[in-house]
């Protein structure tokens, strides 16, 4: 692996420059070496993953195949240039997810009550693969997820708090993390920013922000921070507990959500002069790091670490800036930053696992998947 700039610059003398314009071919943050180290990182990983594939095509969790694993790793390898749509374990991959394909449209284990969350990543998988011959299963999977989008057709108007929400399934109270996943996935699978579902969930993102100018829930009267919470349901509710506001216990805002918010507003075409929109980046800069997930708890700062990394690289890229310039007046490039941090992180076989295990984050074929989504997020242009 090159590690210096001179050995580089003597290898590419008398090997040749590559032809592709740095500038119009690439991110521009993204120097050749850092650029170069996290293609090694990421094809190390893939075969870590390839490796790992059981008998009938998926990737595992709690001792048996896992739908939305499997499809995270096929999106991984279907977006590889090495590996692509049609390698093996990507069409058993494919043909294992596909046994999942519900009467109604979803890509889904039904015992389990993670509709949402399975056909979501699902349709990721689907996007990136780009076969004529997914068409039908993708629309069926796009218009499955708006059904179950919660709004007045569950009972929930716009004035509900569960309105515009996605949860594990129907019949689960929706949080931010489900919906940032369907509009993701929906994004991903280019449906139109002016589809109904994008604005529905709007309204529900916006009452997941600590920002009382634009959220009509109790929870964040008085607040301007601009971060984001689990769910605006039940008087709210954050994974990252309270933290005390001139002396009363509030919702803390947290990283892992926050970026996911932020994306969800830029997904739906929310301008960059909204209040939402820059009450957002105000919080990110104020609490940017790559360290842990940001404004967790100390005890609890490296718990969802990479489900963090996977939302902050595509909010980053969403936004579409190189760098961004802290609260110190630090600038970072955070495509270099994210590689970097991530290749320090990598294990020996190519995987990555958080010690940390919470939220399936012990698991290393998610968080290995986590962090190459990551990567590549910050490897494209």
């Amino acid at each position: 692996m090159w590690t210096t700039w001179p050995t580089l610059f003597l290898w590419l003398t008398f090997c040749g420059w590559p032809s592709l314009s740095l500038s119009s071919q690439h991110p521009s943050s993204l120097d050749l070496v850092t650029r170069t180290q996290a293609h090694e990182g990421v094809d190390k990983a893939l075969r870590y993953l390839v490796a790992s594939q059981n008998a009938e095509g998926a990737w595992e969790a709690f001792g048996s195949g896992h739908p939305a694993i499997t499809a995270m790793v096929i999106q991984a390898l279907a977006q590889d240039e090495a590996y692509g749509a049609k390698h093996p374990a990507v069409q058993r991959g494919l043909s294992y997810l596909l046994r999942h394909v519900q009467p109604d449209g979803g890509i889904y284990v039904p015992d389990q009550g993670m509709r949402n969350y399975h056909t979501s990543v699902a349709l990721m998988a689907l996007a990136a693969i780009k076969d004529p011959a997914h068409s039908k299963t993708i629309r069926n999977a796009k218009d499955f997820l708006r059904k179950i989008q919660w709004d007045g057709g569950e009972g929930h108007e716009a004035s509900s708090s569960w309105y515009g929400g996605q949860g594990y399934g129907q019949h689960k109270r929706p949080d931010l993390s489900n919906t940032q996943l369907m509009l993701e996935a929906l994004h991903q699978s280019g449906l139109d920013a002016d589809d109904p579902a994008y604005r529905k969930a709007l309204v529900f993102v916006s009452r997941c922000q600590n920002l009382d100018a634009t959220n009509d829930q109790g929870f964040a009267d008085g607040r301007d921070e601009g971060g984001f919470v689990y769910t605006p349901v039940n008087a709210g509710e954050s994974k990252a507990g309270t933290e005390l506001v001139e002396g009363r216990p509030r919702l803390r805002s947290y990283g892992s959500m926050t970026y996911s918010g932020f994306k969800s507003l830029l997904y739906a075409k929310v301008d960059r002069d909204d209040g939402r929109v820059k009450a957002a980046v105000a919080w990110i800069k104020r609490h940017y790091t790559l360290d842990h997930n940001p404004n967790m708890p100390s005890a609890q700062s490296k718990q969802g670490l990479y489900y963090y990394y996977h939302v902050f690289a595509r909010a980053m890229r969403a936004w579409g800036e190189e760098t961004i310039v802290d609260a110190e007046q630090t600038s970072h490039a955070w495509r270099v930053e994210l590689c970097r941090k991530l290749l320090s992180l990598q294990r020996s076989d190519g995987s990555w696992v958080n010690d940390e295990d919470r939220w399936y984050e012990g698991n290393p074929h998610l968080v290995t998947a986590y962090a190459v989504l990551a990567m590549q997020t910050a490897l494209s242009p």
